[in-house]
């Protein structure tokens, strides 16, 4: 074993409950666990980050993971944190989902065949489309009382005056079809631990009684914390929605964008859950940042490790250029080596104004540019005033009053950047 995994999780803030005898469990030979991905759409979003890093250290840490895709309880919807029932998906788009989860999961975990450690992916649709009702009901339902399944707190909660709506039947017999994903694993794979977020203990604890009611065996679950961010907003959320880990639905610049804006205090935090940097590294580095917080080196890491480990290195470096040229010094060429999508990207919610390509053909002058044909600044006489502060540029290079804008300053065919000092920045797009 390479590490206790148990004190990994722990020394990492990953560990959140775990039910006696876990650690001596695993530390006993290579065992088998594993972790339930919902496969609701065709991308892993950073919220599912801390299971799937939880699976990479018990690799790490020598044992055999399985990554569950829930091809059958997608079908059904969990309750767990959930307060209304969500949308059922179809045969194909599960499948569609599965495959592209195993391939952004491939980036985390070794599936090759030659170690005994090799991680597997399952799906519990292959073993849960052959049960009739009446065969699931007789041989797995009758070992679970009902009373047992209304003490979980996922059901309590969809009882209670405040849920805005009731507990569907489907949606209640979720922790039986879970339970079952754990006791059949535990029957065919000789997996004994069951891993996921705290909110899916209840699940998990299910899954460990059918283990001892029916196949007379011990079964374990070990749950990390839900991850909070220090201002109370909500992890992995931003305007926009959730950050994915598919580059088509969010761009690598907005990726590292998100970790590099960090707060101090979930910089600090978050750089032990989401990389693999070891514990001499991080507290150097946390130390480091105490002494000069303004250089953020914590957050740069953090952005850097992920960003890397999720996207690539390229995506990384392209990420970090397009950032410089909002915040840091760049030149027209670095401007003009942006794809469009990336370009918008970095200049999301910057005013802008349209002008027409013909009006290029013979030079747009710069007080035009600057006032009359997109009140970028207020009168011909402040903007020619900014010219003479030489305190004007186009694409990041200072131009004079005689200056004129043509096709030949426009980025990606269509657009031209104007600054008025560091700070205002306006965009000209042509149509």
């Amino acid at each position: 074993m390479n590490t206790n995994f148990v004190e990994e999780l722990t020394w990492r803030g990953m560990l959140h409950d775990a039910m006696p005898g876990t650690e001596e469990h695993l530390k006993e030979k290579m065992r088998s666990a594993y972790v339930g991905i919902d496969p609701t759409a065709d991308s892993l979003h950073i919220g599912h980050l801390v299971s799937v890093m939880m699976l990479r250290h018990f690799q790490l840490a020598g044992h055999k993971p399985y990554a569950l895709v829930g091809g059958a309880t997608g079908m059904i919807g969990d309750p767990s944190g959930k307060s209304a029932e969500r949308n059922l998906l179809d045969e194909e788009t599960l499948k569609h989902n599965q495959q592209a989860i195993k391939n952004q999961l491939s980036n985390f975990l070794d599936f090759g065949k030659e170690e005994d450690n090799a991680a597997v992916m399952v799906n519990n649709y292959d073993w849960m489309k052959n049960f009739s009702f009446l065969e699931f009901i007789r041989d797995v339902g009758k070992h679970i009382t009902v009373n047992y399944m209304m003490s979980k707190d996922s059901v309590k909660k969809r009882f209670s005056p405040d849920a805005a709506e009731g507990l569907s039947f489907t949606e209640f017999t979720y922790q039986l079809v879970q339970g079952y994903d754990f006791l059949h694993l535990f029957n065919e794979k000789d997996c004994t631990l069951q891993m996921g977020g705290s909110d899916q203990w209840g699940n998990i604890t299910t899954g460990t009684e059918m283990i001892r009611r029916i196949a007379n065996g011990k079964g374990f679950g070990l749950t990390c914390p839900l991850i909070t961010k220090a201002d109370g907003t909500k992890f992995g959320k931003t305007e926009g929605g959730n950050i994915w880990l598919d580059k088509e639905r969010t761009s690598p610049y907005k990726f590292y964008q998100y970790w590099v804006n960090t707060s101090d205090l979930d910089a600090e935090k978050y750089i032990k859950i989401f990389t693999f940097l070891d514990k001499e590294k991080i507290e150097a580095l946390v130390k480091e940042h105490h002494e000069a917080p303004h250089l953020r080196l914590l957050q740069k890491t953090l952005a850097e490790e992920i960003t890397v480990m999720v996207h690539s290195r390229e995506d990384f470096d392209n990420a970090v250029k397009a950032s410089e040229v909002l915040f840091g010094k760049s030149t027209a060429a670095d401007l003009k080596a942006l794809d469009e999508a990336t370009f918008l990207d970095v200049f999301e919610g910057v005013p802008q104004a349209e002008i027409s390509k013909t009006e290029l053909d013979k030079g747009l002058d710069m007080i035009a540019a600057l006032s009359a044909k997109t009140n970028f600044l207020k009168s011909n006489g402040e903007a020619r005033r900014a010219l003479k502060e030489n305190s004007v540029s186009v694409n990041k290079e200072k131009v004079k009053e005689d200056y004129s804008i043509t096709e030949k300053d426009l980025i990606n065919g269509k657009y031209v950047i104007l600054n008025k000092g560091k700070k205002n920045t306006y965009i000209l797009r042509a149509v």
